[in-house]
């Protein structure tokens, strides 16, 4: 079935049951996913982004077979997630970044061919692909080290190398550079986008908190919240819904010891539509997405009557990040560190 779509579904939902609320009032369900329709066309590189809690891992969890939907339904390949699973399972393989998948007393090497032959991998074709990859991801010196006694980042890479060793039809990513430094993470984009490029027919399917990586890799972009999608479409697409908004970037010196929050900065300042804040060194950096321009000098006056003391002002093109927070209404959950590798990586 070379032209249908290689991840289908159609009204997909997720209810999870909550056993014995502590009190009358509570919640006696939680809704994970609602009415979620994707068509993922083969070949592609589609992205996930949500922030936690939004019912990625949830969706994931169903298409890779490992939960049964409440409502809807779900294909991979053509194959119903609930009714031919292990066919489903022999086409597709998974990395979740920060996993420790694997048996610690077995080297690198041994567990790569184990799970090779476990997807039935002929011997000498699991060697020569193991053989690849571990050069690929800089692991050669690593290849006879017990699992145990690698770092999380080394077995990050391992894992990576056995989401592909096996040469699947669709590959979901769920964070696969999570614990990684930048030139590892590098190394394992260049990797994905090259095995897309030589396998045209495959489909890869990446959940990521990171901006930039979204942007570089992904053909198209789901962005869901509460377990609803909320946008679907190219990353270019996506950005350009917000190319008539006028968006800023401040970097504000609290006043004293104060810290500021979002609602101390620009609670009831009119034109403010969107905002995030992010402290740094003892300073907020703050991203508006304005009605026009003319909010700013409201905003401007805000800050002058509290005190605090402007340090830079950047009008800048809206990013995919800008993006996702005026659908979402915040930011992903991104540390300081990675956001300034981020910065780096981008550049």
């Amino acid at each position: 079935m070379p032209d249908s779509p290689a991840i289908v579904t159609q009204n997909l939902g997720r209810i999870y049951k909550i056993r014995g609320p502590k009190r009358k009032d509570d919640p006696k369900e939680v809704i994970a996913l609602e009415g979620v329709n994707l068509s993922i066309p083969r070949g592609q590189v589609f992205g996930l982004l949500g922030p936690n809690g939004a019912g990625k891992t949830t969706l994931i969890k169903i298409l890779t077979t490992l939960l049964l939907p409440t409502s809807g339904s779900a294909q991979v390949e053509g194959l119903d997630v609930a009714a031919q699973p292990q066919e489903i399972r022999r086409r597709i393989a998974m990395v979740s970044g920060g996993e420790t998948s694997g048996y610690g007393l077995l080297t690198v090497e041994e567990n790569l061919w184990m799970f090779a032959r476990f997807y039935g991998l002929d011997s000498k074709v699991a060697r020569q692909r193991i053989d690849e990859m571990i050069q690929v991801v800089g692991l050669d010196e690593k290849r006879r080290t017990k699992i145990s006694d690698l770092s999380t980042g080394l077995r990050q890479k391992m894992n990576f190398i056995r989401g592909f060793v096996s040469d699947p039809d669709v590959v979901f990513l769920d964070e696969p550079t999570l614990g990684l430094d930048v030139a590892a993470a590098r190394q394992v984009r260049d990797y994905v986008l090259s095995w897309m490029r030589d396998h045209p027919d495959r489909t890869l399917l990446l959940t990521t908190h990171y901006m930039a990586e979204a942007d570089e890799m992904c053909d198209r972009l789901a962005i869901i919240d509460k377990g609803k999608l909320l946008a679907l479409d190219t990353p270019s697409n996506l950005k350009r819904r917000l190319q008539g908004e006028t968006v800023y970037s401040l970097k504000v010196a609290p006043l004293g010891n104060r810290p500021m929050d979002k609602a101390d900065m620009i609670e009831g300042v009119s034109g403010v539509r969107q905002a995030t804040v992010a402290e740094q060194d003892g300073l907020t950096e703050l991203s508006l997405i304005l009605d026009e321009d003319d909010a700013l000098s409201g905003v401007l006056d805000h800050l002058h009557r509290r005190g605090s003391a402007l340090l830079a002002l950047e009008k800048r093109v809206p990013t995919l990040e800008d993006v996702f927070i005026d659908l979402v209404g915040r930011g992903l959950d991104v540390d300081t560190s990675r956001r300034e590798e981020q910065t780096a990586e981008a550049g």
